[in-house]
């Protein structure tokens, strides 16, 4: 068995004493995993980071095997690891990926959002509403998304500002009045997936995503813990925030 495919370095864990097992989330073949020989040694280690854009051909003796891969770097996005909230970040996805992407799964939309969230993190600029969409997306792909097309007591399509935890649906602010105190916020951004600089619609944003992730996402995964790289991007971006208010 052998395949060819372009894809992101995801983790890097040692092996052995010399090799390496890779996770790429690759654009044909989903997550995959593989090993790589001398992977540890001076010569490939620096290549092998996590966020690598990379060409890989992967082989192995029957299609259930781990395999090995031989990767090829396109682009290494190496200008994340100077900024710590691009990094920070970064480790986040990365780390929801490995928790919630089926293995060998091909997911066209998450492989295509995943790579350009990488692509604007590496460059710099206002990425940090895509990020959030990134997340609403991971749940709308897995069969977890949240429904924001009309409000859920009554309807109507606008001044939708709330989502009801139980049933994943839009409230709007007329009908969420009474309740706003149990509702998660819905900023206008995450509906329209539109761009915004607010930091405080993206904590928002993040604080109904994350809900979801955790409540609906994580319990049919074995109900393991969410990563703890997402909470210290939380944490990273808030006190990000707070200077910056």
């Amino acid at each position: 068995m052998e395949w060819q495919d372009t894809g992101t370095i995801i983790s890097v864990r040692r092996h052995g004493e010399t090799s390496t097992i890779v996770d790429v989330l690759t654009e044909m073949h989903g997550r995959h995993a593989g090993l790589v020989r001398g992977g540890a040694g001076r010569k490939l280690a620096p290549i092998l980071q996590p966020g690598t854009q990379v060409d890989a051909e992967w082989r192995a003796r029957l299609e259930d095997h781990l395999g090995n891969y031989t990767l090829e770097p396109i682009r290494s996005r190496a200008t994340i690891l100077s900024n710590r909230l691009g990094l920070s970040a970064m480790g986040s996805v990365c780390a929801l990926v490995n928790f919630a992407f089926p293995e060998r799964m091909v997911i066209p939309k998450l492989y295509a959002v995943t790579v350009d969230l990488f692509d604007q993190i590496a460059a710099g600029g206002a990425w940090l509403s895509d990020y959030a969409l990134w997340e609403n997306a991971v749940l709308e792909e897995l069969g977890y998304g949240i429904d924001l097309d009309s409000c859920a007591a009554t309807g109507v399509q606008q001044d939708l500002i709330y989502v009801s935890p139980k049933s994943g649906r839009a409230v709007s602010a007329t009908a969420g009045a009474d309740w706003a105190d149990r509702l998660l916020p819905l900023p206008r951004f995450l509906r329209a997936q539109t761009a915004t600089k607010e930091a405080a619609e993206i904590l928002d944003a993040l604080k109904t995503t994350g809900y979801f992730l955790e409540r609906r996402l994580a319990p049919a995964l074995g109900n393991r813990p969410l990563p703890e790289a997402r909470a210290r991007f939380l944490s990273v971006l808030t006190k990000t925030a707070q200077k910056d208010s």
